[in-house]
């Protein structure tokens, strides 16, 4: 109990500096207040479960969600669509065309279509007494159509209620009514004069309403709902802003083994909106799709016809040329024709004309892509090839044309972010401009090696009369614009072909259906368990909010541990009116810790004294209300009646309190004494204890301090040892003056009480550093005023013997609830 002084040696600075110096959060004593304020827990989990009910039952918006799988062929090439190729261009992998057609649904245009080819900016719910809810467009009886000509107000709730029949009451709300409302025509708002309310109105079906702010009508639903409402509500919006709030609840997810599957998720307050919205969304997307896929064939088919009609032109020009030269000339039967020559000559001058064709074709396709006006970009098939590369760099170019011009509304032209877009639009330039020159010297070389076989024909007809050889010049003549001709059909054919074969590269695998899906949110069970584990919360952090900012001392072990002070004993609660609690209840526990502090003291005063003269215990304490005066009165009662012959001296002179409790005039007291007003045996007083006397304080004097360092007082204290046994001093506390300190030099042994939930942690620090450095010797403490109820004592005279019948306490002792559940565990697993 008391640790030996002695061998507390070569302490270091850093070590003495801990001294008195607490933990900032006492752990287990944060538990107990946890356990002691069980019923504000109990209380907010309560709360907790009622706010959660009802916000789950009365508040809580459902949020359904509706998948669709859908598959992209890649089984075409276009340039209004990627390419796989592209992967190769740019050096990136994957589902390059799955991921345009993700951009594609997720893009503004796409939904602004939808938003108003469906009317989506419509909005329907139902209200019950407390919650809204959001229906479908096919559940409401009626569909509201407004007049897009006319200025409408939108974010207004209108509640429509039916009165029987095809009628229904508008009602509409109190306030709220605006003067800046939208045009869904400009798609703008726009200012009007102030107008009143407009007035509740019931209407028909098919019946314009009318007001300042609102125009529409009501459309009866043909197809019967499902469900029975009471009362619909319709609120507008902004074009802009249902096509925001769409965007965000899509969500597009290819498949992990095949990427060429997508998978489109809607989410929404209602399954059948969800259901529609995809099921619409795909289709409108394939259509687009078919139609893009048709726009170069259709190009081209364009182009090819008006070729066709200038080559058909001259066909009928030179046929006319050569049946003229047959008749007038009579050259149509020519002796000795070299047939091999003439037929080569004319099957290589057919290869040139069809290679013309291509080459013209091939500026075409140039000067489209130089001008950028990619929506009349015919075919390569025009130009005698296919060429992936190429087309997939058109589409890319195309692409970042689009982007560059989205980027020019938010970048300055000079910034990064533009600069790496010209230069992404300058190397997809450069790779078109560099496939097409590799066709273009393909064919000016094809034309050359023509020419030259031509030439070398030619000189077997020279030996030909001059009228035969201009014969035969038209009959080639005719036959190259034939060779042209037909070739230009076969290309148009072709074309026209692949129009009417041509189907979307969109399959939808499986469309979005309404199953009956459960919700997938809100997570009732999740927000629950977050608003009681929140209100759970409140309690906890008020209990560490004030356990961080208390500063009590509440914990034995943590005071032992940071003073290094020895402890002398524990005095509990004193439930006595009176502070002579050994006197007047000499069996209780409380007296018994006065006792064994009584014992305890020796070891304090152990071999301090062998002149066979009384030894003084010096008793105080950081700040008053500490019980200092308490535990001087008790203990100078317990060594009273061991029969040793004790005094208990008031030397408090500021606070004068000992007299009261022993019924003792303080009249004249150590002060009168001190300043020889009066002798010792006037201040002596007698008490119930025959071996205990009282010297009280007397009357406040002006000057305490200097009274109680005068020799005379020094003087006092050695007489008093001669007569008695034991002197103890109740003195003034070492917090608030320093008079103590001086009369501990005197002492025998120090007693520094530290009251339990009442002592400032950082008031222990000065006693704790002088007393290491051995300023101040023969120090104890006594931890007063520790209430059972705050744990279970610390084994120091107190504690033990409650609910053995041991003290008076006992026959009224009811074990704590932890204590008795500990027990009734303990005896069901001992039992054998």
């Amino acid at each position: 109990m008391i640790p030996d002084k002695g061998t507390q040696i070569g302490k270091n600075e850093s070590q003495k500096e801990k001294y008195g110096s607490f933990a900032l959060f006492d752990i287990e004593h944060f538990l107990r207040r946890i356990l002691k304020n069980w019923y504000w827990f109990v209380f907010m989990l309560f709360i907790g479960y009622i706010i959660s009910w009802v916000y789950s039952k009365y508040y809580a918006q459902n949020i359904y969600s509706s998948d669709l799988s859908l598959s992209i062929s890649n089984n075409t090439s276009s340039y209004f669509t990627p390419n796989q190729s592209i992967n190769f261009i740019w050096g990136q992998n994957g589902n390059q065309d799955g991921v345009y057609l993700k951009k594609m649904l997720l893009s503004r245009s796409h939904n602004e279509f939808l938003v108003k080819e469906l009317d989506l900016f419509v909005n329907y719910s139902t209200k019950g007494l407390i919650k809204s809810t959001y229906i479908d467009k096919t559940d409401s009886p009626v569909f509201l159509q407004i007049d897009k000509k006319h200025l409408q107000q939108v974010n207004y709730p209108i509640t429509l209620i039916p009165k029987g029949g095809d009628s229904y009451e508008v009602v509409l709300p109190n306030e709220g009514q605006s003067t800046n409302l939208y045009s869904y025509e400009t798609e703008g708002f726009q200012p009007i004069n102030a107008y009143s309310r407009p007035a509740n109105k019931i209407i028909k079906v098919n019946e314009w309403y009318n007001s300042p702010n609102l125009r529409f009508r009501l459309l009866k639903n043909t197809v019967a709902p499902k469900i029975k409402i009471e009362n619909v509500i319709v609120s507008l919006n902004s074009v802009n802003q249902s096509v925001n709030e769409i965007v965000s609840t899509i969500g597009v997810q290819f498949d992990k083994e095949i990427a060429t599957i997508m998978i489109i998720n809607k989410k929404g307050f209602n399954l059948n909106s969800t259901v529609n919205f995809l099921n619409k969304s795909v289709a409108e997307l394939q259509k687009k799709r078919l139609a893009d896929k048709n726009i170069v064939n259709k190009n081209t088919d364009l182009y090819l016809q008006a070729n066709i009609d200038g080559i058909r032109k001259k066909l009928d020009s030179s046929a006319a040329v050569l049946n003229y030269l047959k008749t007038s000339e009579k050259l149509y039967n020519i002796k000795d024709r070299d047939e091999k020559s003439l037929e080569k000559i004319k099957d290589l001058e057919a290869k040139k004309a069809d290679i013309i064709s291509k080459i013209n074709s091939l500026n075409n396709i140039k000067n489209t892509l130089q001008s950028q006006n990619f929506d009349k970009m015919i075919s390569t098939n025009a130009a005698g090839f296919e060429d992936g590369f190429f087309t997939a760099t058109v589409s890319e170019l195309k692409a970042l044309y689009m982007k560059r011009r989205e980027m020019a509304t938010i970048y300055k032209p000079n910034s990064e972010p533009m600069k790496e877009i010209d230069r992404l639009i300058n190397e997809a330039r450069t790779g078109s401009s560099g496939s097409l020159r590799n066709y273009y010297t393909k064919y000016y070389d094809e034309i050359g090696n023509i020419d030259r076989q031509v030439a070398e024909a030619n000189t077997d007809l020279n030996s030909y009369p001059e009228k035969e050889r201009k014969y035969l010049d038209a009959e080639r003549g005719y036959s190259m614009i034939e060779a042209t001709y037909n070739s230009l059909l076969g290309r148009q054919n072709e074309a026209q072909m692949k129009v009417a074969t041509n189907q979307s590269d969109i399959t939808v695998i499986d469309p979005a259906k309404n199953l009956g899906q459960a919700p997938i949110g809100p997570n009732v069970k999740a927000i629950k368990s977050a608003i009681m584990f929140g209100l759970l919360l409140i309690p906890l952090l008020f209990i560490l909010v004030g356990e961080l900012l208390d500063n009590k001392i509440r914990n034995i072990k943590e005071l032992l541990g940071a003073t290094k002070i020895p402890l002398l004993g524990v005095i509990g609660n004193n439930t006595n009116e009176s502070m002579l609690t050994v006197l007047e209840q000499p069996k209780s526990s409380v007296s018994e810790a006065f006792r064994g502090i009584r014992a305890n003291m020796r070891f304090l005063m152990e071999n301090n004294r062998e002149d066979g003269k009384g030894k003084t215990i010096l008793i105080t304490s950081s700040i008053g209300g500490e019980g200092k005066t308490y535990i001087s009165i008790n203990l100078a009662s317990v060594i009273g009646l061991s029969d040793k012959k004790t005094i208990l001296l008031g030397m408090d002179l500021r606070k004068p309190k000992i007299f009261g409790d022993f019924k003792i005039d303080n009249k004249y007291g150590i002060s009168n004494y001190l300043t020889g007003e009066v002798g010792i045996d006037q201040i002596i007083n007698k008490t119930k204890i025959p071996n205990l006397d009282v010297a009280t304080s007397g009357p406040i004097p002006p000057n305490p301090s200097e009274l109680l360092m005068s020799s005379r007082n020094i003087k006092f204290l050695e007489e008093l040892k001669d007569k008695y046994d034991f002197i103890i001093i109740d003195s003034p506390p070492v917090g608030l003056v320093a008079d103590s300190y001086e009369l501990m030099k005197y002492s025998d042994a120090n007693i520094y009480v530290v009251r339990h939930e009442y002592t400032e942690k950082y008031m222990l620090k000065m006693i704790a550093e002088k007393y290491h450095n051995e300023e101040v010797d023969h120090l104890g403490l006594v931890y007063n005023d520790y209430n059972k109820k705050q744990g279970y004592g610390y084994g120091y005279g107190y504690g033990y013997g409650y609910g053995y019948g041991y003290f008076d306490e006992d026959k009224n002792y009811k074990e704590p609830l932890l204590i008795r559940i500990r027990n009734k565990v303990q005896t069901i697993f001992n039992k054998k």
